[in-house]
């Protein structure tokens, strides 16, 4: 029956791919800007990289734009990241403002055509460390975890992991919870202020970086983890913290 030959390929290549995952160099939570951004610079370094997303669309906070009108604004230092992607923008006041759904549509093909893996619906539950140092994490269905169903996880390897995940730092919270102790000035995680687009679109950029050995952050989560405001509805620090966060992250793999 045609119907059981769909079925099976549609089951077949998912658990191939699901295996071919199993082990990664980078694991990236979070689909939004700065992990699409990071997955696509990393995957350029043909860093084996796999991205999960615990929602089944990729983009995070892009697609609604400023209170759901589809366009985002960044500053003109992300010019060449938007150029990069071909992403279309136009100039206002020295800021770009740029289409929100061709910039998250684009920025996802990008990842894919340069070698990252995707996987959506996938919630990050807990961590793997080895030897005071991030060593994976611990997935199940989203669903699953809505549902707040009794069904174990299971565990994916990699030697990095980029916490990407926004305003709630969740990667970030668990090895917190587990460790004690995260490179921040307090020790932990601090939680982000209140809106001030200025210091917040450049400390999202500088906050990008190394908080426990193997766990990188970026984006919100960033300035989450280290306190510094909100930026609101502009997404240009977003797009350079993920090229910066990738940039270093294949610094860190280059060295072992």
């Amino acid at each position: 029956m045609l119907e059981t030959r769909i079925s099976y390929h549609i089951i077949n290549s998912s658990i191939d791919d699901f295996l071919g995952s199993l082990v990664s160099q980078v694991i990236i939570v979070g689909g939004g800007p700065s992990g699409l951004v990071a997955a696509s610079f990393l995957a350029e370094k043909k860093i084996n990289v796999l991205l999960l997303e615990k929602k089944f669309s990729l983009g995070g906070g892009i697609w609604g734009g400023g209170m759901m009108y589809p366009r985002i604004v960044l500053g003109k230092k992300a010019g060449p990241i938007l150029e990069k992607f071909e992403i279309k923008f136009k100039t206002k006041e020295g800021l770009l403002i740029a289409d929100a759904i061709e910039t998250a549509a684009k920025l996802t093909a990008a990842a894919i055509d340069r070698g990252a893996k995707i996987f959506n619906g996938i919630t990050v539950e807990d961590v793997v460390i080895r030897k005071k140092s991030l060593a994976g994490v611990v997935v199940n269905w989203t669903l699953v975890n809505q549902g707040e169903y009794h069904i174990d996880p299971i565990a994916l390897s990699s030697e990095i992991v980029l916490d990407a995940t926004g305003h709630p730092a969740e990667v970030s919270s668990l090895v917190s919870r587990k460790v004690g102790r995260l490179k921040t000035p307090k020790g932990k995680i601090i939680g982000e202020g209140s809106m001030w687009v200025d210091p917040a679109e450049s400390a999202v950029v500088k906050n990008a970086r190394e908080i426990f050995p193997g766990l990188f952050v970026s984006g919100m989560a960033a300035n989450a983890v280290f306190g510094s405001p909100r930026m609101g509805p502009i997404f240009g620090g977003m797009f350079l913290s993920g090229k910066r966060v990738a940039e270093l992250i294949v610094k860190k793999i280059k060295r072992r």
